[in-house]
């Protein structure tokens, strides 16, 4: 859902549920209530305008077209439907800066402009990306993009993949059967013309129960920049459903107390992130070469 479309939408609700909006009918105050800029508002308003829900008196003034929705199903827009949207574009657009080595500052007022949204909520917005290891802030300066180091991938991939062993093998005991035939159906892959199912929250779940603070240390200081990396490199459908197999086959052999069979699945599918993410630097910069 895109900023004006959830501006819309919260429009329409709030006309339904009761009769009237929250804040006066004009530009500059549905800008500030919804910390946008102009730019989504008065797209919103036209396309409103469209509807029948708002028209334009002759001195330009906006007003409620009375029992315009009469009738008509409205859903409410989920809280800030639109920030995730937008905070999903821009962590996609950080990863991308990451991945070509663009380290170049990225301005809250820019950003904010680029996509009609207040620099408030990209603040916001930034400081979780930061908090993800995505970004960091240099004062006066701005926010830095994190480059993406091929040599770092693979360090840390090495050292993931001992710890991660060493977590499962821990885990063991705490293991639950329905936990895991639930985990097997949140991961299928694609049969005939469906959408693979991937859970990428599945390393979590022997990590957590590995019972050791220092692994899971390891994971919460450095996972979130390269599983950010890792998801955005599944770019298809065919890496998607070779992902969701390798899942799979993990769980599968946790159900039958295949120990050994598991710990090298989970082994095999932690290497095969190195190809995932060497393709998608591969893809991006033909892209930008092209460009």
């Amino acid at each position: 859902m895109t900023i004006t479309e959830f501006i819309k939408t919260d429009v329409k609700a709030a006309l339904q549920a009761q009769g009237k909006l929250p804040y006066k009918l004009t530009l500059g105050a549905m800008s500030e209530h919804y910390k946008v800029s102009l730019t989504p508002v008065r797209h919103a308003i036209d396309e409103l305008v469209d509807e029948g829900v708002i028209r334009r008196k002759d001195n330009g003034r906006l007003e409620l077209v009375p029992d315009a929705l009469k009738g008509r199903k409205v859903e409410t827009p989920a809280p800030a439907a639109y920030e995730k949207n937008l905070e999903e574009q821009i962590r996609k657009d950080v990863i991308a800066r990451s991945l070509q080595q663009d380290t170049e500052y990225l301005r809250e007022q820019a950003t904010a402009e680029k996509y009609g949204a207040g620099r408030t909520v990209v603040r916001q917005i930034f400081s979780r990306l930061a908090g993800a290891g995505l970004i960091e802030h240099v004062p006066r300066c701005g926010w830095r993009v994190r480059a993406f180091s091929e040599q770092d991938m693979h360090d840390y991939l090495d050292i993931r993949e001992m710890l991660e062993l060493k977590a499962l093998d821990l885990a063991r005991k705490h293991f639950d059967e329905d936990e895991l035939r639930e985990m097997l159906k949140t991961n299928r892959p694609a049969r005939g013309s469906d959408q693979s199912r991937l859970d990428f929250d599945l390393h979590d779940y022997w990590i957590e129960r590995c019972g050791n603070r220092y692994i899971r240390e390891f994971f919460a200081r450095y996972s979130p920049f390269y599983n950010a990396l890792f998801n955005y490199a599944v770019i298809d459908e065919k890496v998607k459903r070779e992902m969701a197999q390798e899942h799979c086959e993990i769980i599968e052999c946790l159900l039958e107390r295949d120990w050994k069979g598991a710990r090298q699945a989970l082994s095999n599918h932690i290497r095969d992130q190195r190809e995932a993410v060497s393709r998608m630097i591969e893809y991006l910069n033909s892209n930008k070469l092209a460009s």
